[in-house]
């Protein structure tokens, strides 16, 4: 039928105490452990967070050092294009010394046509000229001339017969008016008076044959030679006085070397 089993072990005095001797544990609260949610959170986003920041890191370093290389090659190139403008620029200034130096000569031509045309204008009319000779400057220090003079340009030895001596020092004067001529280094350099020859064109006066004992003296010359210095004002500077002598082909050269900027306008 039914059986009563009754438990009489709790109510003994000896388990009563064993139980009060046990400690009581107490219930966990979710509470608690928030702060170590967090710990574990902070621990694992900083790693993320450097591995992140590492992967970024090493993207753009790889995209600097592509571009550094990029750099690099046209770097390269532009030192490859700077080196052949060096290179023009220095043929060029090589030119230009070279077609300056050219101008230079070219500026200093005295040409003989306008000299001569000038010579004709200034000669008075009873002047005549024989010989005209062109003499180089002394080299410095040779000789006392040539250390008190700075020609550069040479001088013009010009002789011949005048019928007077002061036709001889009106064309010494005229010549030192010239542009073409340096007025300090005109001179005299002889003057003598002697009978004239055929080839001055004077016609010895007819003795007279009714009295074939008369002698009749002939001509008197003046026997000249002038040395005038050449100017060394540049030929640049006399295209204007070129012009006026008819030396056309010059004045257009020089005025489109001005045009050019070689000589100064």
């Amino acid at each position: 039928m039914y059986s009563l089993d009754i438990n009489f072990l709790k109510d003994r005095p000896e388990y009563q105490k064993q139980s009060a001797t046990k400690v009581q544990k107490q219930p966990i609260q979710l509470g608690n452990l928030i702060p170590v949610y967090i710990g574990v959170g902070v621990g694992l986003v900083f790693p993320a967070l450097v591995f992140i920041g590492l992967s970024i890191l090493e993207g753009k370093t790889t995209e600097v050092n592509q571009e550094i290389a990029k750099l690099e090659e046209e770097g390269k190139s532009l030192d490859s294009r700077i080196a052949n403008i060096n290179k023009i620029k220095a043929e060029t200034a090589g030119i230009y010394v070279q077609t300056k130096a050219l101008v230079t000569v070219f500026d200093q031509i005295r040409p003989w046509s306008a000299m001569l045309q000038d010579l004709r204008d200034r000669i008075p009319s009873k002047v005549q000229i024989e010989t005209i000779n062109q003499i180089a400057p002394s080299p410095p220090g040779k000789d006392a001339v040539a250390a008190t003079t700075t020609n550069t340009a040479g001088f013009l030895e010009i002789s011949g017969f005048a019928i007077s001596y002061p036709l001889v020092n009106d064309f010494a004067l005229s010549l030192g008016q010239s542009k073409f001529f340096n007025k300090e280094e005109t001179r005299i350099i002889t003057a003598e008076l002697m009978d004239a020859p055929a080839i001055t064109g004077f016609s010895p006066p007819k003795a007279d044959t009714s009295t074939s004992n008369v002698k009749i003296k002939p001509i008197q010359v003046v026997k000249y030679t002038i040395k005038t210095g050449l100017s060394s004002v540049p030929a640049s500077d006399l295209i204007q006085e070129l012009e006026k002598k008819g030396t056309v082909g010059l004045v257009d050269r020089l005025r489109n070397i001005k045009k050019v900027g070689v000589i100064a306008q």
